[in-house]
């Protein structure tokens, strides 16, 4: 049996994502397979650097790479115009070229942080992903999507770049407080309800923390397939976005004080019941959604207004004009696309805020 499961995404530049405890002891070596020996700059932030940051430097010079480092302040609201001027800085002040290589260690803050200055600096230059938390693993990791927020809304800036090669240590996992865990939960319960009524059930089973690299595999497998098809989100990438029209607004509306997965599967449950209560969905959809979620120790309701949340909703970048496209579960492992006019959006959040 191989060490390591590795997973193909067939985009231009194909990668590899490899998924496996003790990734990060050996990223020296699993890189030097698709990066050539470069100048690698690793950034991270000030909660995982104390925990890796040592062990992959390590291993990037034992494999020939020159390291060098640059760590952030942890949390979303460093995910800035000033924390992305001052990781472009650091590039800068290293002298990296179009040949070297930036590294993202850590979560969906720093893989969004580090891969959009991969694609700013030099007109773009090779990133790799380390994702720390399951949430970053499950999803944000792969796909080439890179974003930061501004006043207005999150993730309202950004670029699409592929990463070189997604590194996947699930020992990372571990490390992780229950929350934090809880809040990866959520994007992997959304590839469940996306597409997988089976990958779904061992959620509701609770065998997650059990055997987290099948889980992990799954959701890249899925989402690497849905990147392939529309890499630049025109179409069927859309359905990735279930929960996150909702999710986002209560982001905005905290102050970004709800974690992104709590606030997802929030988001998540309002439109599930949103979408039943409508008659949108085959059937009955929004029980199994919420029990499983509860189970997970997430939140399935939000402590703001329709009208509040759907003001936050118009800045979200899916909408189009006078129309948004939202995700409705149909069933359990299946979701349709609907574009509906803003002027519905605040009926729609307000038919499925009450549990």
């Amino acid at each position: 049996m191989p060490e390591y499961q590795e997973i193909q995404v067939h985009t231009v530049p194909a990668y590899t994502v490899t998924i496996g405890a003790g990734v990060l002891k050996k990223c020296g070596q699993l890189l030097r397979k698709t990066v050539p020996v470069c100048h690698a700059a690793v950034v991270t932030d000030s909660v995982v650097g104390p925990l890796y940051l040592k062990t992959v430097t390590d291993s990037l010079k034992a494999a020939g790479y020159a390291v060098s480092t640059y760590a952030f302040s942890a949390g979303e609201e460093r995910k800035n115009f000033a924390t992305l001027s001052d990781i472009l800085e650091f590039l800068a002040a290293e002298r990296l070229t179009r040949t070297d290589c930036l590294i993202a260690l850590g979560g969906g803050v720093v893989g969004d942080m580090a891969g959009f200055a991969a694609a700013c600096y030099l007109r773009g230059i090779r990133y790799v992903q380390m994702p720390t938390t399951l949430l970053s693993a499950v999803d944000s990791s792969v796909g080439g999507k890179t974003a930061i927020d501004l006043k207005a809304g999150k993730n309202l800036a950004g670029a699409f770049l592929q990463p070189a090669a997604v590194l996947c240590d699930t020992a990372c996992l571990a490390s992780l407080p229950e929350d934090v865990f809880a809040g990866g939960a959520a994007e992997a319960v959304k590839t469940g309800v996306l597409c997988d009524e089976s990958l779904f059930a061992l959620f509701e089973k609770g065998t997650l923390a059990a055997d987290p690299a099948e889980v992990i595999a799954r959701c890249v497998a899925y989402k690497a397939g849905v990147v392939e098809r529309d890499e630049r989100e025109q179409g069927e990438r859309k359905l990735l976005n279930l929960g996150h029209t909702v999710g986002h607004a209560i982001e905005k509306c905290s102050g970004y004080t709800i974690p992104h997965g709590y606030a997802v599967a929030a988001g998540i449950a309002v439109m599930a019941r949103s979408a039943e209560r409508l008659t949108w969905t085959d059937g009955p959809v929004a029980g199994r959604i919420c029990g499983c979620l509860k189970r997970l120790g997430l939140p399935v309701s939000a402590a703001y207004s329709a009208g509040a949340l759907a003001e936050a909703a118009l800045a979200d970048k899916k909408r189009a004009g006078d129309s948004i496209t939202i995700v409705v579960p149909k069933k359990i492992g299946a979701c349709e696309l609907i574009k509906i006019p803003v002027a519905e959006l605040l009926f729609v959040i307000e038919s499925g805020l009450e549990e």
